[in-house]
Parts: structure tokens; C-alpha cells; sequence
């Protein structure tokens, strides 16, 4: 069996790999399911060092966004960081290829069952246009056909909206094509796009540590651009102190809202 369904199915006393204390056997208190969307990847191999010194795995949700290294984030080169990530047991959803934003057509001008679509990247970028549902699953697809090309594995049947929302003839059109939307739980809102001046790094962690029950799904991406502090270093003293609060952690196939 693999490791990250072992850790997710296992009984409530158990030997958590990656617990505060390694081989100790604690009690499961509760279930949180980490997920990472891309974002400009600025922190991508340190988020991965911190996963698997934990023995955490998360759910990644993925677009082709603008990286730091002047490329896309689901351009070919980065098959090595896809590849070791699916090799880890992570687990993997669609963000929208071109990282699109979705919103409500106005009245009498969108033909029924249609919506408006603003791509961030791509040949159409920053431009809106009318899609259907067959136009929004072509979309999400793209992603699971360049992740498969590129690790040789699907998708979850999951998705993230760019932005966490879309109107409900978008979430109804993903729907009929296999994808059901996951959003966060408030608490579980790590901040990460939030400006750091604002919003530091220590104030984020408390905040996160002293809200989070059982059963939330967190938030935070791969990398934000206009965060000066990142908030990614963050993410290792709030999984040891989540350790600590005997917190598990699992992936969002084993979710009772998202199992297969």
C-alpha cells in the first residue's frame, strides 16, 4: 500500500511517520488536509524539503502560472519537480491550465448556460471570452493531459477556481465533466498572498494554530509575488506545532467530502 494511503487510513494510535517525535505512537486528535496551489513557484523546493522532512503529503492544485525562473510552471522543465512530487504519493487537482478567472455574464448579453472566462496566461491573456462547459472542461483537462505527459499520472477529479470562486453554471458545467470544486476552510486561509507588512509571518502561524480543527482543509500557494516576507518557512514550525496539537495530516482522496 502506498505511504500516503497508509497514513491516511490509519487507526487513531498510530506510529505517524513524521511526527514531533519520529516512531512515536500518539493519538490522532483530528484530520487536516493541506493544499498548495501554484503561484510563481518562488518557494517550490523549499515547500518539497519541508513536505518530506515531515512525511507530509498535500494536494497540489496546478495551472501554468508565470514562474521566477522566467518560464510556466507546467512548462516541461519542470517535469523534474512533478515528477519527484507524484513519487512522493502528493496528490494532484486542476487550477484551469491558464490560470482562469470565471465570473457571471452579464444578463441578456451571455447566452444561457454560459460564462465569462478571463485567462491570466496563455495566447489569450487578460482578455475575457464567452465559454460553455465544453470550453471549461477542455480547460481543466489540459492540465491532468500535461501533468500525465509529464509524470505519467492523473489527476484527482478535483478542482480549484482561480481566486476559490466561479459562478454556478461554471461549477455545474465542471460538474458534468468529473471535477468537484474544493475550497478552504476560513481557518484554514494560511495568508500567504496577504501583504506582509500587514500580515507578518508570526501573526499568520498563531493565527493558524489556534483556529484549525479537525477536518479543514488549508491553503497557501508555491510562491505569491507581491509577499515580501514569504510566509513558506512558516509552513515547518506550523506542521510541528500541529504535530504537537496531535494533528494527522492526509491527501484529498482520503477527505470525506472527496473519496473516490
Amino acid at each position: 500500500m502506498a505511504a500516503a494511503a497508509w497514513v491516511a487510513a490509519a487507526p487513531a494510535r498510530a506510529a505517524a511517520p513524521g511526527a514531533v517525535d519520529p516512531g512515536a505512537s500518539y493519538t490522532c486528535k483530528g484530520w487536516l488536509y493541506l493544499t498548495l496551489d501554484t503561484g510563481s513557484m518562488r518557494d517550490a523546493e523549499l515547500i518539497a524539503d519541508i513536505l518530506k522532512r515531515h512525511q507530509v503529503r498535500a494536494t497540489f492544485f496546478l495551472a501554468s502560472e508565470k514562474t521566477v525562473r522566467g518560464d510556466h510552471s507546467l512548462d516541461l522543465s519542470w517535469t523534474p519537480y512533478w515528477r519527484a512530487r507524484a513519487a512522493e504519493g502528493h496528490r494532484f487537482g486542476s487550477h484551469t491550465f491558464d490560470h482562469v478567472y470565471l465570473r457571471e455574464g452579464r444578463a441578456g448579453q451571455t447566452p444561457q448556460g454560459a460564462f465569462v472566462a478571463r485567462p491570466q496566461f496563455g495566447e489569450s491573456a487578460g482578455k475575457d471570452q464567452v465559454w460553455n462547459s465544453a470550453d471549461l472542461c477542455r480547460e481543466l483537462k489540459r492540465v491532468e493531459h500535461r501533468f500525465r505527459d509529464m509524470t505519467g499520472q492523473g489527476l484527482e477529479p478535483l478542482w480549484r477556481a482561480p481566486g476559490g470562486r466561479a459562478p454556478a453554471v461554471a461549477m455545474d458545467a465542471a460538474l458534468g465533466c468529473g471535477f468537484r470544486h474544493v475550497h478552504w476552510a476560513d481557518a484554514g486561509f494560511l495568508g500567504d498572498e496577504l501583504p506582509s507588512d500587514k500580515f507578518p509571518n508570526d501573526k499568520l502561524l498563531a493565527q493558524a494554530l489556534s483556529r484549525l480543527r479537525s477536518g479543514d482543509i488549508l491553503m497557501a500557494h508555491l510562491g505569491i509575488w507581491s509577499r515580501k516576507d514569504p510566509f513558506a518557512p512558516m509552513l515547518d514550525p506550523l506542521i510541528a506545532g500541529l504535530r504537537k496539537k496531535q494533528f494527522c495530516f492526509a491527501t484529498l482522496d482520503h477527505h470525506p467530502d472527496y473519496r473516490r
